[in-house]
């Protein structure tokens, strides 16, 4: 399927960055992105970024920007982020409204140090670190409140360049400060055509721009088809988020007196509620192995009080209760049920902070290997 009006990707940094950013944009896309101004900015740049799978093709418009340097009021040590936060508060406004509905992706790039900014590496580079915190925190800003937050249904990326050698700690701690404002790190040692084959973490999982890549390629592109209601809120003033709601995500069958409201508890365990990417069928097939199990396990329960004290009828022997070939439900069962279930837990708990194309795809993995072992 040819999708011939995508949505558009925001790629921003930090102007003395602007060479990561492009970078990251050759690797990409394959070309380099030309300034298309006469002062040689990539700012207010359009490039283009060819997406091809097995379901869809698209030509995705990505469109460069650049924020300038912060500054710090000296205050009482209070520092502000100057000419981020002015960026942040220019897309939040009601006029960049239409420019935020048309977003389908979010990438901030920035340099990564291969340890923390401190008094030995001096004023400039705690001041580097610390403009490029304000940054992920502002693009994040953006992401929550003019995008929706979890339930926009486009990608977040926060894309550190740079080597930290031994650094796990810093890669860790820039992966929190991502997480914090709804955004996906990732790591990409060295960019601009430099960067090597394709890498895996040990999970098997891809890294760097690979990565950065098969998280675009797993986004839905086409265009938001508004309803009545949103239009009828632009055309008279009302205020819409310009948010794709999320599928099945609706109010019906509660009217305006609040009928419905005592379903609002039951919610909570609502499969499509969960926000993790389960659908009803998934739960229904696994909810029923789970059924008979313990179905099979009160039976013996029963078959085994019934032998102990003499009140089986004849022919009905523990040996003979396997006609349909079901054996008893021993403790290591139950045990590995348990531990199933901690699985979808612990599965759904990492996948927190992921965008919602990849909590779906870990969560289908995670329920078709349960069901596979039950």
């Amino acid at each position: 399927m040819e999708i011939s009006n995508p949505r558009r990707i925001l790629a921003v940094s930090l102007a003395d960055s602007s060479h990561h950013l492009s970078d990251v944009i050759r690797d990409l896309t394959g070309t380099t992105p030309s300034p298309a101004t006469p002062d040689a900015t990539l700012a207010g740049t359009t490039h283009q970024l060819d997406l091809s799978t097995a379901y869809y093709r698209a030509s995705v418009p990505v469109w460069l920007d650049l924020v300038g340097l912060g500054v710090c009021d000296g205050k009482d040590g209070k520092e502000e982020e100057g000419e981020e936060e002015e960026w942040a508060t220019s897309f939040l406004s009601p006029e960049a409204r239409e420019v935020l509905s048309a977003l389908g992706a979010v990438v901030v790039v920035f340099p990564i140090a291969s340890a923390p900014a401190s008094a030995a590496t001096g004023a400039q580079g705690q001041e580097q670190e610390r403009r490029q915190r304000g940054l992920v925190r502002q693009v994040g800003r953006v992401v929550r409140e003019g995008l929706g937050g979890w339930e926009w249904d486009g990608v977040g990326l926060g894309v550190a360049v740079g080597e930290v050698g031994e650094g796990e700690e810093v890669l860790d701690r820039w992966e929190d400060a991502c997480a914090e404002w709804g955004l996906e790190f990732v790591h990409v040692p060295a960019a601009g055509g430099v960067g090597g084959e394709e890498r895996r973490n040990e999970y098997g999982e891809k890294m760097g721009i690979s990565r950065v890549l098969e998280a675009l390629q797993a986004n839905d592109w086409s265009q938001a088809e508004f309803d009545e209601e949103e239009e009828a809120n632009d055309a008279g003033g009302g205020e819409s988020s310009h948010v794709r709601a999320p599928k099945g995500g609706t109010d019906q069958g509660k009217g305006d007196d609040g009928a419905g409201d005592d379903d609002d508890d039951n919610d909570e365990f609502d499969p499509e509620s969960l926000d993790f990417g389960f659908d009803r069928e998934d739960f229904a097939g696994l909810r029923k192995a789970i059924w008979s199990a313990q179905r099979r396990d009160d039976d013996d329960d029963d078959d085994e009080f019934m032998d102990r004290t003499g009140m089986a009828p004849k022919g009905t022997a523990q040996d003979d209760r396997g006609e349909d070939g079901d054996e008893a439900l021993g403790e290591d069962d139950v045990q590995k049920l348990e531990g199933m279930m901690q699985k979808l837990l612990a599965v759904r708990d990492m996948s927190a902070g992921l965008p919602e194309g990849q909590r779906k795809r870990m969560a289908k993995q995670a329920v078709t290997e349960v069901m596979k072992d039950l």
